[in-house]
């Protein structure tokens, strides 16, 4: 009976073995499982795709706080098993895209590589350093106070080839592509580099052939854009008009000029007592053009300037009805006639200032 015996307990044996492989199978089965789902399993319940931030004096825990806050974990424990795996220990600023369904694995291979979406970044309708700040701080990390405090420094003016009144003919109006953490001395640089981009040598020989340096030609064309607005195709023609005052040595008489030395940008009638205000911006004071922009031009302003309209006219006066175009005179007595028009209108529309 002795070989039976042997063999019971050896089955037995079988058994016990075959039970803690089982237990021990489950239990890795379990951490894998586990392990997984802090690694690949989708990490929020978010619905869809979506921007997000990590500003420049983060750390680890603001990410961690942050990303949970907004519903982008759902708990900071397994993310940070991942991140501390994978070394990861800094964030990179930037403006990141979150896809929805991503895993811990993939957002910390997100963060780690700083692989961010840039920024269309538009500035237009800008008539002042404080609003353009604040227009480029609405779209970028950087501080409104940190550009502004650039932009009025004589001294970084002067590394760009300008000075405190001319530095704002810089910046052309238009849609350009940024880094979200791009800082404000980083910002004037790269415009710095659109500004060279659009000044070709083509139009660089036109200004020179104007007399005018190229802030000069940006200075006028504020003043031709804030004269029309709405039709652009008029621009060279008002252009050309100005062109010829600044050849005869006449005072522009601009009102928009005068409007910007008030400051009072809701004034739709300028008024013979607001033309005697002392200042370098009032064109009705002073011959030539003003020491800075009026305005940020855009580029067709720019170059209605560039290839302005040739003829002989010297006045001009917005029309009565209202169309948005203007009256153009050779003559002051012609002129007169349809400033007189023009100031009926306004007082029967009862628009007195």
């Amino acid at each position: 009976m002795k070989p039976f015996k042997i063999m019971g307990k050896k089955k037995k044996g079988l058994r016990i073995g075959l039970l803690i492989f089982l237990v021990f199978f489950a239990i890795a089965a379990y951490l894998a499982y586990t392990y997984y789902q802090k690694i690949f399993q989708p990490i929020s319940s978010l619905k869809e795709d979506r921007y997000f931030h990590i500003y420049s004096d983060w750390e680890m825990d603001d990410l961690k706080n942050a990303l949970l806050e907004e519903r982008i974990i759902q708990d900071t424990a397994s993310f940070n098993w991942v991140a501390e795996q994978k070394s990861f220990t800094q964030p990179k600023a930037g403006r990141y895209f979150i896809e929805s369904g991503m895993s811990n694995n993939s957002l910390v291979n997100l963060f780690r590589s700083g692989q961010q979406v840039p920024v269309n970044v538009t500035f237009n309708s800008v008539r002042t350093k404080k609003q353009l700040a604040s227009v480029v701080s609405n779209q970028l990390e950087l501080d409104s106070i940190s550009l502004l405090q650039l932009l009025e420094s004589n001294e970084f003016a002067q590394k760009y080839g300008f000075d405190r009144a001319t530095f704002l003919t810089l910046f052309i109006p238009n849609t350009y592509e940024f880094y979200w953490n791009t800082n404000a001395e980083e910002f004037v640089q790269r415009m710095a580099k659109e500004y060279k981009r659009f000044w070709t040598e083509e139009r660089k020989a036109k200004a020179a052939k104007l007399g005018l340096s190229q802030s000069e030609v940006s200075i006028l064309a504020s003043i031709v854009q804030t004269e029309q607005m709405s039709r652009v195709e008029e621009r060279p023609k008002v252009a050309g008009l100005y062109i010829n005052r600044l050849k005869r040595g006449m005072r522009l008489q601009s009102d928009p000029t005068l409007i910007y030395a008030l400051g009072d940008f809701s004034i739709k009638r300028v008024l013979n007592k607001h033309k005697e205000l002392n200042s370098p911006y009032n064109t009705y004071l002073y011959a030539g053009l003003p020491p800075g922009p009026i305005y940020l031009p855009d580029q067709s302003s720019i170059d209605a300037v560039l290839n302005f309209e040739r003829h002989n006219y010297l006045y001009m006066c917005a029309k009565a009805d209202f169309s948005g175009y203007h009256n153009f005179s050779r003559t002051l007595n012609q002129h007169n006639i349809y400033a007189r028009q023009y100031q009926r209108e306004l007082n029967r529309r009862k628009i007195m200032r």
